[in-house]
């Protein structure tokens, strides 16, 4: 019989390596358990901590003008907080009750699907990747396509940025950065939340490589850029998949422009935290764009809403994989049937984390609803037509609340 002689042992080795690497993901979730674990028995025994006391380190911040100058004007972000050995956290990061992690809603038995994609064409391959965009909105890949030393390059391209002194991190501030491109920031929606989020971010919205050149960082430029150009193919195999999986056979230049028309990444920089059992290092959300494909390091702390109700399960580190979600975009293109999901990042009291997402999206101008193909076939729209720039910004000029925002397109 003619074939691949290799094609036998490829059935049988492929499933050891996925065994492995989910021992791994057990392993890691208990690692992470037993933090978070620590840090409510801590809080249980302190509290006190719900109303914190202000020692010495944290008075300064018990004005919100003088945290807000400190952290956003100045640009120290919370990472100068976190620099500072504050022993208390400070109130305006105590998040409510209900948005912090609770160990009894963690599903710990369960985990996103971890896909194969040395062999991305193959169809039990492409019925996987859809499957997991239909059931979980999340998935994990491996043996795909980006190159382990580009990966490694962008991370410590982010650790390079973020230590570089406040002054220079600032002039990428809203108030002085020389375009709405390039952002450096804290927190998500500063003047929106109640409670701020322990998490500092530059955000980078590609236009050409001539304004990368004239205006990214020179600390981490390239190796941003090489991300996003090496993450390309991925994300065209991915978005090939899934639109057959949606009987939409031809990806023409239209819909190439509404599945990718614009991409942004940030480098995010969740520092050590007092009380992280107290905040968050990301609120509860779903993203607005078509993919995120998300590079985080060998840390955890996100976190994806399960299937039942509360629960919630950890997406721990693989080294070398890509963490995969479905945004909001793509469930609206799709009509319902591919799924974005909330998630959501806690805070670390004893290590700094990093993670890169790059946000794959339809250009500003463009128009949103369910692909004419999944209309033409008789399926009922369950969404509207929206300018995706409206839906961008109904999204930022909120704080996160979980998956509220997919409303504003719905019928």
């Amino acid at each position: 019989m003619k074939g691949n002689p290799n094609h036998g042992i490829a059935n049988v080795t492929r499933p050891t390596i996925l065994d492995s690497l989910r021992v791994m993901q057990q392993l890691s979730f208990s690692i992470l358990q037993s933090s978070i674990h620590f840090q409510n028995q801590h809080l249980a025994l302190n509290s006190n901590l719900l109303e914190p006391m202000a020692p010495t380190l944290a008075e300064p911040f018990g004005d919100s003008s003088a945290l807000t100058d400190f952290v956003i004007n100045q640009g120290n972000g919370v990472k100068g907080l976190s620099e500072m050995g504050l022993r208390v956290l400070p109130k305006q990061y105590i998040q409510p009750v209900e948005e912090r992690m609770c160990m009894t809603n963690i599903i710990a038995q369960e985990s996103i699907p971890i896909i194969d994609m040395s062999n991305w064409e193959d169809p039990e391959v492409a019925k996987s990747i859809c499957d997991a965009a239909s059931k979980w909105g999340f998935f994990q890949i491996v043996n795909h396509d980006v190159p382990v030393e580009v990966l490694e390059n962008v991370k410590d391209a982010t650790y390079r940025f973020f230590g570089q002194p406040a002054e220079v991190k600032n002039k990428y501030s809203k108030e002085h950065s020389t375009s709405n491109n390039v952002r450096f920031g804290t927190s998500f929606s500063p003047q929106a939340e109640k409670a701020l989020e322990w998490k500092d971010y530059l955000s980078l919205f590609y236009v050409s490589e001539e304004e990368t050149s004239a205006l990214w960082p020179p600390v981490c430029r390239e190796q941003v850029l090489d991300y996003m150009k090496k993450s390309e193919v991925v994300i065209k195999q991915l978005l090939q998949v899934l639109m057959t999986g949606l009987n939409v056979n031809e990806i023409d230049e239209t819909k190439k422009s509404l599945l990718m028309g614009s991409v942004r990444t940030n480098l995010n920089y969740y520092p050590i935290c007092p009380n992280p059992e107290l905040t968050v290092g990301v609120g509860r959300h779903s993203d607005v764009s078509t993919l995120t494909i998300l590079l985080q390091d060998e840390i955890g702390g996100l976190f994806v809403r399960g299937n039942q109700s509360d629960n919630w399960i950890h997406v721990p580190p693989i080294k070398g994989s890509l963490v995969i979600n479905v945004g909001d975009a793509l469930q609206i293109l799709s009509n319902g049937r591919y799924r974005s999901v909330e998630h959501r990042v806690v805070a670390n009291g004893s290590k700094n984390r990093i993670s890169v997402p790059i946000f794959v999206n339809p250009r500003p101008g463009d128009m949103i609803g369910p692909l004419p193909e999944l209309v033409a076939s008789g399926e009922k729209p369950i969404y509207k037509q929206v300018l995706y720039s409206d839906y961008v910004k109904h999204f930022f000029r909120k704080a996160h609340d979980g998956k509220k925002t997919v409303a504003f397109a719905e019928l």
